[in-house]
């Protein structure tokens, strides 16, 4: 594991709970990991069935981390791509994706660019994990809904369900 300030993974319990709630959500499907930072939930994802997983990483040496780890687990169906994950998504715009995981770092100020971006690679109904710092506000666009969510001492986690809005 390569140490790089700002990459904080998701804890073990946390991802314990996220898995359980998406325990018949990922069998077969297209996921993507935005900042995908150690891996561990795109990897994750990708031991529990997703077909498709696509792990977006800034960090030229995180990136090689994460593609030395997939040769060595021997992971088929992942992509990893070493890119800023705006200008990815804005490139990617025709994409879909059942499920995305958005965990970035919490002193990111990248909310108010990120969903518009983002959006349009959400399939109507996928989900979207997001985990942000314990203090800091939901801040979801129009069409995200809520489903289920928990904290740590310092985070704040949800899943939601994308679906378009009638006048978007």
């Amino acid at each position: 594991m390569v140490e790089r300030d700002g990459l904080r993974p998701t804890p073990d319990r946390t991802r314990e709970t996220l898995f359980n709630w998406l325990a018949m959500k990922l069998a077969g499907r297209r996921v993507l990991d935005v900042f995908a930072g150690s891996g561990a939930l795109g990897f994750e994802a990708a031991s529990r069935g997703a077909a498709d997983v696509v792990l977006l990483e800034q960090d030229a040496a995180a990136a090689a981390n994460l593609r030395a780890c997939q040769e060595r687990l021997k992971v088929s169906g992942m992509q990893i791509v070493h890119a800023d994950a705006l200008a990815w998504l804005s490139a990617n715009a025709g994409r879909q994706f059942d499920g995305v995981f958005l965990d970035p770092p919490f002193a990111s100020a990248i909310w108010p660019r990120l969903w518009p971006v983002l959006l349009p690679v959400l399939a109507d109904g996928a989900w979207v994990y997001v985990e942000i710092a314990g203090e800091a506000k939901w801040d979801l666009p129009p069409g995200l809904h809520p489903e289920k969510s928990g904290k740590t001492r310092h985070s704040k986690y949800l899943l939601a369900q994308w679906h378009k809005p009638v006048n978007g």
